[in-house]
């Protein structure tokens, strides 16, 4: 099925300003030079103006400036709004909810539920999903097949726990979460204390705790706490393949691309971002607005927000390894340059004499 929009429909429930009929249809989103006279298509980056400019959509969704510079070469209807990006995510949810089937509410016959967990009348829960008791499903909560929820779990309204996620106990999930396959809540953290060469394991008895609309992506461990808590807080944004270690507190609204390690007891603000494969070891603290670059090890506490990159530029090898030569050699020279500054010191002192 396609659902079929007015664009008048999307003007009352988003906003902007429209150029032309409010009542042309479109049926979904498409890139600039991918979209037909169905679609609807966005220019977020100036940089594309030429491909917007003889795009085939029906309608383009852009800003005021671009709409002066391209408006005129544009055949279709312009919808103008503040943030183009934005607006594009908001629309095309839209078409997605319009486009999605609903959820079958009930507990599958595969499935198995303990007696003594509290399942929403709403919810749905999947085939071959295991609820051990004291689990707590909130209204409208969807469980796809084959999930693990682990004893004492809670886990808020409207969340979507997709297919062969592990939930360990008593980790609370609050509401419109979005957890992605693969994904593993709880494990216990790397904690172990050495004993002449042998190691001996640190009981894992804290939780995780995730705040309201936050979205985990697949195959993402995030382990419970030593003692305290792990907590991750409202909004954050998780890709594929993120490791979270315990005591981890993620501060509101972060989002972290995918394969991001960050170590035990680390705490990280708000409105933090970074890129793909950034590192943070573990005990450390960073601020809020605090940007790291995609590859970049945080080795140390930041504590002013800004952008931060920590990883050389890509070289051809053989230039790569000169560098590294001179870089084993700065201690070198610098002791050189030490010893030739105290020597020009010296002479010039015995010439002003």
């Amino acid at each position: 099925m396609t659902a079929s929009i007015r664009l008048g429909e999307l003007v009352d429930r988003f906003g902007g300003q429209l150029t032309g009929s409010p009542d042309i249809t479109v049926t979904g989103i498409a890139p600039l030079d991918e979209a037909s006279e169905q679609h609807i298509t966005f220019l977020s980056n100036p940089k594309f103006r030429h491909k917007a400019a003889a795009t085939q959509a029906a309608a383009l969704i852009l800003t005021q400036t671009d709409f002066v510079q391209i408006g005129k070469d544009y055949a279709g209807i312009c919808l103008i709004v503040p943030q183009p990006y934005v607006y594009f995510a908001r629309a095309a949810q839209y078409f997605a909810s319009l486009n999605a089937i609903p959820a079958t509410v009930g507990v599958h016959p595969a499935a198995w539920v303990s007696p003594h967990a509290i399942v929403a009348a709403t919810a749905s829960i999947g085939a071959n999903a295991s609820i051990d008791a004291e689990a707590v499903i909130g209204e409208h909560v969807v469980i796809k097949p084959g999930v693990v929820i682990g004893r004492g779990v809670v886990i808020g309204d409207h969340s979507l726990i997709h297919a062969n996620v592990s939930i360990y106990d008593y980790c609370v999930l609050g509401q419109r979460c979005i957890i992605h396959s693969g994904a593993v809540i709880g494990a216990d953290g790397f904690g172990f204390a050495n004993e002449k060469g042998q190691w001996v394991k640190i009981p894992q008895t804290g939780r995780v705790l995730i705040g309201d609309d936050v979205e985990i992506g697949a195959n993402t461990s995030i382990d419970r706490g030593a003692l305290a808590d792990t907590i991750i807080e409202e909004g954050v944004k998780l890709d594929n393949q993120i490791q979270i270690g315990h005591n981890c507190h993620i501060g509101a609204h972060t989002a972290m691309a995918g394969c991001v390690g960050v170590a035990g007891s680390a705490k990280i603000g708000k409105y933090c971002t970074f890129g793909g494969a950034a590192m943070v070891l573990g005990h450390l603290t960073i601020v809020d607005n605090v940007h790291i670059s995609s590859a970049s090890m945080v080795s140390r506490s930041i504590l002013e927000s800004g952008q931060y990159t920590g990883f050389y530029p890509l070289a051809k090898n053989a230039d790569w390894e000169k560098t590294a030569a001179i870089v084993r050699n700065l201690s070198g020279m610098r002791e050189k340059m030490r010893y030739l500054e105290k020597t020009m010191k010296t002479l010039t002192e015995k010439d002003h004499e």
